[in-house]
């Protein structure tokens, strides 16, 4: 009886609910996409290994590191091995069409990051040309490339029209690996720069250091920056996690005006879903009077209101979960250069359908506890 009660008071007032429904499902959604949001920008970091240290130029990302510096490295007992890569910059036809390409030493670059998985074949194309390139799945489905397909860059940070063949389309081996990335071979930029740059050559932006055991990281990171200490390169090592994270904190302040907006969501709706409630047992008063006048208690009363108040937030907030899949989607891939892996995490279903009950509970309170206490003699003498 209480059930089909609460039914046919949720559904007595079609608009009032309807227009309820649909605020608590609009907030739901937009605190789903923003928690997403913020997660796709810890993404990056949230997919490093623990067994890679990345060592850079002490001053600055800007400054170079000489190559020589690789073998030092490696010479380092607990280092299996190193690689390097340079950020290149390039811009494919204009500049919205941004995404990050980086030039590797092909063979120890992709043995240090298996999640890029190419096949046996593609990786021998890529090592047999020069100027092959090897590009994630996603970035080829944006631009429609395929293999063999070349593929024209204007220079920024190294002038010039570099042309390159598509060697291979790497697939991540977890939904969180980065598949919009481009690869293409150090050598090549290195040739390059010999002849037009030569005060350029034989340097490269960051070494990625591939270490046995993930425990001694803090104790290789310092050998490695102790290597060089006082030298005319010094250099900064810390573990891959933490070098993501130090450009993730250089937008810090958006990420928390981002969060800190998601929750207002959350607090406008429940503003107007405890107005629904108020508005709702003001009209009922007399109903609840009758239901105590015939033996119905206090806590009858609370469940009616309680009741509710949860099953249109419940159902608002189901119809906000449902709805968030297709907006990411949607929402992700226009933003693909921005947030490459963008995928709602479990966690932010838990937290919508967490806020969806707690604004259903909290909406309820003061309407439950004023239908409760209602006097029987004061509630029916407003029967009209």
């Amino acid at each position: 009886m209480l059930f089909r009660l609460i039914l046919k008071n949720v559904f007595r007032h079609r608009l009032r609910t309807a227009l309820t429904l649909l605020g608590v499902t609009i907030a739901v959604l937009a605190f789903g996409l923003l928690q997403t949001v913020v997660g796709a920008w810890y993404a990056g970091a949230e997919a490093t290994s623990r067994t890679r240290l990345v060592t850079r130029n002490a001053i600055s990302l800007v400054f170079p590191l000489p190559l020589s510096y690789q073998q030092k490295i490696r010479a380092i007992p607990g280092v299996t091995q190193v690689s390097h890569s340079n950020w290149f910059g390039g811009i494919y036809g204009s500049e919205r069409n941004f995404f990050p390409q980086f030039a590797v030493e092909a063979e120890s670059y992709f043995r240090l990051y298996p999640e890029f998985r190419l096949s046996g074949e593609e990786m021998q194309a890529f090592l047999r040309d020069r100027q092959g390139a090897v590009v994630g799945r996603k970035l080829a489905q944006r631009f429609g490339w395929k293999m063999g397909d070349v593929v024209t860059l204007r220079g920024t940070i190294w002038p010039g029209t570099w042309r390159f063949v598509i060697r291979g389309i790497y697939r991540g081996a977890e939904a969180t690996t980065d598949e919009g990335l481009f690869f293409f071979h150090w050598d090549y930029l290195n040739e390059v720069a010999k002849r037009q740059y030569p005060r350029r050559a034989n340097t490269v932006g960051v070494f990625i250091v591939g270490i046995s055991d993930a425990g001694r990281a803090a104790a290789l990171s310092s050998a490695v920056d102790e290597l060089f200490r006082n030298s005319l390169a010094e250099t900064r090592t810390e573990t891959e996690k933490a070098f993501q994270l130090s450009f993730v904190s250089m937008t810090e302040a958006i990420l928390l005006a981002i969060q800190v907006v998601s929750y207002v969501v959350i607090l406008i709706i429940l503003a107007v879903m405890a107005n629904t409630m108020a508005m709702t047992a003001r009209e009922r008063l007399a109903e609840y009077a009758t239901l105590k006048a015939l033996g119905f208690g206090p806590d009858f009363v609370r469940l009616l209101v309680y009741g509710e108040s949860l099953a249109i937030a419940t159902l608002g907030g189901a119809l906000g979960i449902a709805l968030t899949f297709p907006a990411a989607y949607a929402f992700g891939g226009q933003l693909a250069s921005l947030f490459p892996v963008f995928r709602i995490q479990p966690a932010t279903l838990w937290l919508q359908a967490a806020a969806a009950i707690a604004v259903g509970v909290a909406a309820a309170a003061v309407p439950a506890e004023k239908g409760a206490r209602v006097n029987i003699v004061a509630g029916l003498r407003s029967i009209a």
